[in-house]
């Protein structure tokens, strides 16, 4: 019964946004990029060209987000209303970097067609290149704010199952991974040699030790499936003007097959879900604290070769920071 009335509601959920909102046009989603606010803490209700209007999203408090740089960016949510029928036709986001360099995109409805998510990819995939971490920053605001257009943007509504390529037995990951050494450095995977010390760390004590590299297993290129997993550790200050956020995220990629720790116990990467923690160094790699898995993909990796460590003992490594089994 708790099933039947929770689907009831999602049904009656989606039937009422679909009345309200109506799929953004590509000339329309063009216009939008150029709108601004001037004074995004009071200005809440801006008109344009007398055929668009911005409202500001359920009159929320903006986000402060502190990242691992320790800059402050500053995130702000606008719904876009089309004037002649007062439906809703997307969300405008403003990023405002520490400098007050101001950053937009266009969120879709999330019933728009591919076309226009594209569109919306490339562009905050653009920002990303000159902010880092944007996404991350931006992932974090619409999960909190509209969980289901957060899915609909990382896998623009695919069955990104069906896309994967080759599921074998090789476990392993790219290569281009960072792995903890045991001087407190770092080495990409797919140059660790015999003899090299690297960090392992205890899951339930928390204590780290060093083991030696026996081998560097390396497989022959193949369009192997990818699952990505990113991760974040986030501490929310709630004040009155706003929400300030300290975000840190990590990004683990490995064959589907590959063993990694997270709170549910032992797991293929390709089975970790959506909320599930992950153990992991922060930033200065002095402390070991736990990140939520908040978005996870699987795709082919087109031609590669993919890399594993052996090391004496059955000790785990930290991969970008992130604890994994050996296999």
């Amino acid at each position: 019964m708790r099933t039947l009335l929770l689907s009831l509601s999602c049904m009656f959920w989606v039937a009422t946004a679909i009345a309200q909102s109506r799929p953004i046009r590509t000339d329309e989603y063009e216009k939008a990029k150029t709108f601004t606010v001037k004074d995004l803490d009071n200005d809440t209700y801006v008109k344009f060209n007398n055929a668009y209007v911005l409202d500001r999203y359920e009159m929320r408090k903006p986000y402060i987000i502190t990242g691992d740089d320790g800059l402050k960016k500053r995130i702000d949510l606008y719904r876009l209303v089309a004037k002649d029928s007062m439906q809703n036709i997307g969300t405008v986001i403003f990023y405002t970097n520490e400098k007050g360099v101001l950053y937009t995109a266009v969120l879709p409805i999330f019933n728009s067609n591919a076309e226009i998510w594209n569109k919306y990819f490339e562009d905050i995939h653009a920002i990303d290149k000159v902010e880092k971490n944007y996404v991350l920053k931006l992932s974090y605001v619409l999960s909190r704010e509209f969980s289901f257009q957060l899915y609909k943007g990382m896998n623009a509504g695919k069955d990104v199952k069906a896309e994967a390529g080759t599921y074998g037995t090789d476990i392993c990951f790219p290569g281009e991974e960072e792995v903890m050494l045991a001087d407190g450095g770092k080495k990409v995977l797919k140059d660790i040699l015999p003899g090299d010390r690297i960090i392992s760390l205890d899951a339930a004590t928390h204590r780290t030790s060093v083991m030696k590299v026996k081998e560097l297993v390396v497989h022959e290129a193949k369009n192997y499936a990818i699952t990505q997993l990113l991760a974040v550790h986030v501490e929310v200050d709630e004040i009155r003007e706003a929400h300030v956020v300290r975000i840190s995220g990590k990004v683990l990629q490995a064959t589907p097959n590959h063993p990694v720790q997270t709170s549910a116990g032992k797991k293929r990467i390709g089975e970790v879900r959506d909320g599930e923690e992950l153990l992991c160094m922060d930033e200065k790699g002095e402390r070991v604290m736990s990140y939520v898995v908040v978005s996870k993909t699987e795709k082919a990796g087109g031609m590669q070769a993919v890399y594993n460590i052996v090391a004496e003992g059955e000790g785990t490594f930290m991969m970008n920071d992130v604890m994994v089994l050996q296999k």
